[in-house]
């Protein structure tokens, strides 16, 4: 299995694990009182939109030739450091919110 692939499984992988914790933390959310309820859904609203952005790149990752996937490592790597640096944020402002609660 060559490197790109390999790349690819993983952030895949990352995708699924996001996946389940955003379905734990709407399941939390439904529990919640309404006023607390409005405000997690914002923080599930952003959780959502870093998931698709991920499968957006995950389908950028795909259309790349083998021979143009070293050019692009690079960027790949690093857009997909900010997009998990977005999510973890917005967990970590879910449970904060979930706290305050």
């Amino acid at each position: 299995m060559d490197d790109k692939e390999l790349y690819r499984k993983k952030l895949e992988a990352q995708l699924k694990e996001w996946r389940a914790e955003l379905d734990k933390l709407k399941a939390r959310a439904d529990r919640a009182e309404a006023e607390t309820k409005i405000e997690m859904q914002k923080e599930l609203d952003k959780l959502e939109l870093r998931i698709n952005e991920g499968k957006t790149k995950l389908g950028e990752l795909a259309a790349t030739s083998d021979e143009a996937w070293n050019s692009v490592k690079a960027g790949m790597e690093s857009a997909w450091d900010s997009l998990t640096s977005g999510f973890n944020d917005a967990v970590a402002k879910f449970r904060d919110r979930e706290k305050s609660d």
